[in-house]
């Protein structure tokens, strides 16, 4: 507890935001691209913090925002078939599709679980040997090693019945694909979990290429703070560069053997993203050699075409050019119990965190 109080003591986060308002004589706007940040910063009240020429952006950082509305009716259409159990996590449940969702299939008689790790998923794979277990992998870097675990695990255990339907997806594609459209960021707050994978090095290119300085943050008050000031900094400096906030948790080379998993199992490949359309490279794919558990190559369905609500600017507040209170929908239409777009869904959704603490 001691340990958390120090980053959100008061008197420490308002002497840094005193210096921010010394340092800082331009406009300025910082995406942060990590669904967890955009909750932290809603919640602590970080804007108000701030002197008004620093404008804070929500970008593509909530995975389950950011994927296609044809990945749900795909896993609908997998839930009715025979001797099938999809397992997710809770977020996923609740995301519309084109005309139903897996919360309404599950209430339908659908066998739909919530699970809280996919290690849960192979054992009920184990305790249900006449039954397809389907999981519905979704996420960034974070997770998919622990995804790649699962599918090398069930290769050793020998267990047939397990498939994975992935939808995970990697981040500097999408954070230079908003820049080469024009979206206006001076610097990224980039995201803390994702890099504890990762690293720091995979931001390199964007600071190198588009010279756009990426600071890696952690997830409480001081932390957010220092990262912006670290930012603001780099920019009155013209010195963009990559830089740890987060030094408990992340190294410039991040958690390798967690990447040789991830990269043994899963190949990249081109994705969808909301907002952004088709990037190169930003998904990832179970390679060749694993294909006996990838659910798209055993198993044919029909999936209903796909329809996007009308109305719904999810795709342009995950592109930060617009805020949440700009949809007519926010708030009266679209609320968490009855959502119309994933951002209102999930709880790393720019929606969501402005519903619950920035109405």
């Amino acid at each position: 507890m001691k340990y958390i109080d120090e980053f959100r003591d008061k008197d420490l986060v308002l002497r840094i935001a005193e210096k921010i308002h010394n340092l800082s004589t331009s406009p300025v706007s910082l995406m942060e691209v990590c669904g967890g940040h955009t909750m932290a910063i809603q919640r602590y009240g970080i804007p108000s913090l701030l002197p008004e020429n620093i404008s804070l952006l929500s970008g593509p950082g909530c995975p389950v925002c950011v994927s296609s509305r044809h990945f749900i009716d795909q896993a609908i259409a997998y839930s009715k078939l025979d001797n099938v159990i999809i397992t997710t996590y809770g977020d996923l449940i609740m995301v519309p599709g084109s005309s139903s969702s897996l919360n309404r299939e599950k209430a339908g008689g659908a066998d739909i679980r919530i699970v809280y790790s996919v290690l849960d998923v192979l054992k009920l794979a184990q305790e249900n040997k006449n039954k397809k277990i389907i999981f519905l992998a979704i996420g960034f870097e974070t997770t998919a090693p622990s995804s790649a675990v699962a599918i090398l695990n069930a290769r050793r255990d020998s267990i047939s019945n397990f498939f994975l339907y992935s939808a995970h997806k990697v981040m500097p594609p999408a954070m230079e694909a908003l820049v080469d459209e024009g979206v206006m960021i001076d610097g990224y707050i980039a995201p803390g979990h994702v890099s504890t994978i990762t690293g720091s090095q995979i931001y390199e290119n964007i600071a190198n290429k588009y010279k756009l300085g990426c600071v890696i943050s952690g997830f409480e008050p001081v932390d957010l703070l220092q990262t912006i000031y670290m930012l603001v900094k780099q920019i009155e400096t013209h010195s963009p560069k990559v830089e740890i906030q987060y030094k408990r948790a992340v190294k410039r080379e991040g958690n390798v053997k967690a990447q040789q998993i991830m990269y043994e199992v899963f190949d990249l490949q081109d994705d969808w993203w909301r907002g952004l359309g088709i990037l190169k490279n930003s998904g990832l794919k179970l390679r060749k050699k694993y294909e006996q558990f990838d659910t798209e190559k055993i198993f044919n369905v029909e999936v209903e075409k796909t329809r996007e609500d009308k109305g719904c600017i999810c795709g342009e507040i995950l592109k930060g050019i617009k805020k949440p209170k700009e949809c007519k929908l926010f708030g009266k239409i679209c609320t968490p119990d009855e959502p119309v777009g994933p951002c209102m869904v999930s709880q790393e959704g720019t929606c969501n965190a402005y519903f619950r603490y920035s109405r």
